[in-house]
């Protein structure tokens, strides 16, 4: 895992926002994010767990579904992309609520920004600003709270992730 003091974080009142150096160009940092998912994401965040997580996707257009596979073909979506604009920013609604229930409504979804900004030829800085956590109702604050922990993993094990894969082409 990577050293967690590459991951730094900012937490106001309805947004959380982190930021780390990727040793990749943004490019392959992009790639990594959007199409590595289950390399990196904790399958304890999933709906389907560890032992039955089949798969972790994004459709790669704006419109397109954050998406799990879980046992027996079992989709679950849990966001939507409202922007995608490689390799520089994606933007997707949350639409998983604090009882870790889906959200179908994206007016009451929260929303992660990811920024990839080229920092020298091999590196990138990343971004991620998740935002909106007001629409989540009276248990946002404490939501909030709990996903700072959740997006420190997440980045820590994405940097980790892009650092073994890092120079292979995007």
């Amino acid at each position: 895992m990577a050293d967690p003091d590459e991951v730094r974080q900012d937490v106001g009142r309805f947004s959380l926002r982190s930021n780390l150096l990727a040793p990749a160009s943004a490019e392959r940092a992009f790639a990594v994010f959007t199409e590595a998912l289950t390399d990196w994401w904790v399958p304890e965040y999933t709906w389907s767990g560890p032992e039955a997580l089949a798969a972790l996707g994004v459709e790669p257009r704006a419109g397109g579904m954050l998406y799990e596979i879980g046992p027996y073909g079992f989709r679950g979506d849990w966001g939507r992309v409202l922007t995608w604009d490689p390799p520089r920013r994606l933007v997707f609604t949350w639409q998983i609520g604090p009882d870790r229930v889906p959200v179908p409504d994206p007016a009451r979804a929260s929303e992660v920004e990811v920024l990839f900004v080229p920092e020298g030829p091999d590196g990138t800085r990343v971004e991620v600003e998740h935002r909106h956590f007001d629409r989540h109702g009276a248990a946002a604050e404490g939501y909030r709270k709990a996903l700072t922990a959740g997006w420190h993993e997440l980045l820590c094990r994405y940097l980790a992730t892009v650092a073994r894969n890092g120079s292979r082409p995007a």
